[in-house]
């Protein structure tokens, strides 16, 4: 059995804490901890009202009543879901964005047990995901970053041990254009899987665990190198058509880097708010990038943001026979269920709370 997590962090006003200097050029700058910037939870004008918190913590009941004893998920006729790594990664962190932590909060039953089913996942080299599905890397991400976030509120040794390792495997997976695909071998590269190892390092990084900076560097590169000046847009590799996932994925990843202010960010920016279509392809997944890289943007931008996906959201709410909130399908064909999609978005509308490091500048 796993030790208790310890309870170090309590969510109250951020302590800002320089984590280390970005060097590759003119336009790097500092990774900062959150409250660092003038991005607080005092400072946003972006508020969660009366309704869209009973909408939070409907959806947050309705993800616990999916959950299975060993802290996976279930899908929505009590089967299991088609990635229990990935969506277990994903409910972990909405629940998160909420407040919760192992054994605090109204869901932190729920938060200890999914924890110790992603720890309980992790191979001796540090690898998490189904080497079968032809996506290791893409689980092995979002379960990192999860408990990455995990780590920087606790600072629990057992985390601590087990985010090492699987850091390592992030960083001798890089390729040598600066980023990562599907399987932990640095062969090829996509911006869908780069975005995820870049957020875990840069999450791993702010709870104090070595990156090495030539591994941060060489992403931005590769990042970058995705940009196209004819519509300000990202494409998937360079060279490729820009998307509205891809350009989320890639001006969040940018800003996780610290290049808040890189003139790729604003034109992604931009590129975004005039493509925001609710019901298109990949909606709940760039979303889950868009959201926070427009609040890292902040001001109008941010405000504009919310106001939009918050009014969506809430159109589209639907409820269970228990009365809880959750979301199908119906804003995005492609998303893979309604436990991702309940995540995803109970995470987005949670951000005003400013409880996860990482929606912070």
């Amino acid at each position: 059995m796993l030790p208790p997590f310890s309870n170090l962090f309590k969510q109250t006003a951020s302590v800002a804490i320089i984590i280390g200097a970005l060097s590759v050029s003119s336009i790097r700058a500092e990774v900062l901890l959150p409250g660092s910037s003038a991005k607080s939870r005092l400072d946003d004008p972006v508020k969660v009202d009366p309704a869209t918190e009973k909408v939070i913590r409907s959806s947050l009941a309705y993800l616990a009543s999916k959950q299975a004893p060993n802290g996976a998920w279930l899908g929505e006729s009590g089967e299991e879901v088609r990635y229990p790594i990935a969506i277990t990664a994903y409910s972990l962190m909405a629940f998160q964005a909420a407040g919760n932590l192992p054994g605090e909060g109204e869901f932190g039953k729920n938060v200890n047990l999914a924890v110790r089913y992603l720890l309980s996942e992790i191979d001796d080299q540090g690898l998490i995901g189904d080497e079968n599905s032809g996506q290791y890397m893409y689980f092995h991400g979002i379960a990192s970053i999860a408990l990455g976030e995990l780590f920087g509120q606790t600072g629990d040794d057992t985390l601590r041990t087990k985010l090492e390792k699987m850091i390592k495997v992030i960083i001798s997976s890089q390729n040598s254009q600066g980023g990562w695909r599907y399987k932990p071998i640095s062969h090829d590269a996509d911006i869908s899987v780069t975005v995820l190892a870049v957020v875990a390092l840069r999450a791993a990084k702010n709870g104090g665990i070595a990156v090495p900076q030539k591994t941060i560097n060489d992403a931005v590169d590769y990042v970058r190198k995705c940009f196209n000046e004819r519509d300000g847009g990202f494409g998937y590799q360079p060279g490729q058509g820009s998307g509205f996932a891809r350009t989320a994925a890639a001006i969040y990843s940018l800003q996780v880097c610290g290049l808040y202010d890189d003139p790729k960010v604003a034109s992604g920016s931009k590129y975004l708010s005039s493509r925001f279509k609710p019901g298109e392809r990949w909606f709940t997944y760039g979303n889950f990038y868009a959201a926070p890289a427009q609040y890292m943007i902040g001001g109008k931008t941010w405000s504009d943001w919310y106001s939009n996906v918050s009014r969506v959201l809430k159109e589209k709410v639907r409820t269970d026979d228990k009365g809880n909130n959750f979301w199908e399908r119906e804003l995005d064909g492609s998303s893979p269920g309604p436990v991702y999609s309940t995540a995803v978005y109970t995470m987005i509308l949670a951000m005003p709370y400013h409880y996860l490091p990482l929606y912070q500048r």
